[in-house]
């Protein structure tokens, strides 16, 4: 029997296990917060921690601290890591792309890029209005990594998004660069380039809190189109899918939770590669487990980088991005050697 006849595996599903990640997901993430917030330049017992937040006392420097930098910060982490692993899984869904990621797809470089113009010719802008162009940015920097994707002869491959997407992100990135040397803006987007979660400010939280939770909830309401799509568009037509208002919902889902989470935290990268197929891999293919399990995972991923950015070189702090970068470049090589083997 040839490769192309083999029947296809039935697709599988691991509700009991998908409910233990959640649980234990859920507890570790707890944890997580906990010691991101009690861990720093000044390290502060779990007592005082305790004490802080349900005891807070103004007049003592360890309740401020937690209070105003330290808890932030976490629940920040949680937020976005949660946004990008979410957003990373639909664009997986939607276009049956195991290399598809926000910021491997132009979505990151986008928002950086709109996000320097707007350092450059607005510096005092309002940060709601920030990530409403950072919205424009991630849907800019994704339709030319598409539009230039589908020019190719025999369409869209995932290695060929891809490598548009690497052509786009570096096309951005060099033109948010030259914004930053003509406006002598540098040191502003310095931030954004490196990623992290240190500036995250209680305004950060209230503006972002609405737009991530919209976004998670979306997903999960879309989360069994996105199952039914993952199958193939025109099987997912035959199904009784309306695959031009799921694909619409679908980009509008990822726009936003990218968006939020990069006009806070920078271009950080491969959290939205690695988590959705490790959730796929433990949990099966059922988008309405995977989606959830992607949230829970990319924020524990996201908190316990933090931490270790704090704890690597003290009183310095590693870059966020650059440490899941040391986890997220060895899986996209592997990926890619995979699909080019299949293709092949």
């Amino acid at each position: 029997m040839s490769a192309a006849s083999k029947p296809k595996p039935p697709m599988q599903t691991r509700p009991v296990l998908a409910l233990f990640i959640l649980f234990a997901g859920l507890i570790l993430l707890v944890l997580g917060l906990t010691l991101s917030i009690s861990v720093g330049t000044a390290d502060i017992h779990l007592l005082t921690v305790w004490e802080a937040l349900f005891h807070f006392q103004s007049d003592v420097t360890q309740h401020q601290i937690i209070q105003e930098l330290r808890l932030p910060r976490a629940l920040c982490g949680a937020l976005v890591g949660a946004g990008f692993a979410v957003a990373g899984a639909i664009m997986q869904g939607m276009t049956r792309n195991p290399l598809a990621d926000p910021g491997l797809l132009g979505v990151n470089a986008g928002s950086g890029f709109v996000l320097a113009l707007c350092f450059a010719l607005w510096p005092s802008l309002p940060f709601p209005y920030v990530i409403l162009f950072s919205f424009l940015g991630a849907g800019l920097g994704a339709g030319l990594v598409y539009g230039i994707g589908s020019l190719a002869k025999g369409g869209l491959t995932p290695v060929r998004l891809a490598l548009a997407g690497a052509a786009v992100s570096a096309l951005l990135v060099a033109l948010s660069e030259g914004v930053a040397i003509y406006y002598q803006v540098g040191q502003e987007l310095a931030y954004w380039y490196a990623g992290g979660v240190a500036g995250a400010t209680w305004l950060h939280i209230r503006i972002m809190f609405p737009w991530i939770v919209a976004g998670l909830v979306a997903a999960l309401m879309l989360s069994r189109s996105i199952t039914v799509f993952s199958l193939g568009e025109e099987m997912a037509a035959g199904l009784g899918q309306r695959t031009g208002r799921v694909k619409l919902a679908g980009a509008v889902i990822v726009l936003i939770l990218a968006g939020a989470a990069v006009s806070t935290v920078g271009m950080i990268g491969f959290i939205g590669l690695v988590i959705p197929h490790v959730a796929r891999f433990l949990v099966g293919v059922d988008y309405r487990w995977i989606i959830p399990c992607s949230a829970v995972l990319g924020s524990v991923l996201m908190v316990f980088a933090d931490i270790g950015a704090r704890m690597i070189n003290p009183p310095y702090e590693t870059p966020v991005g650059a440490l899941i970068a040391l986890l997220g470049v060895p899986f996209f090589l592997c990926l890619a050697r995979r699909e080019r083997r299949e293709l092949g």
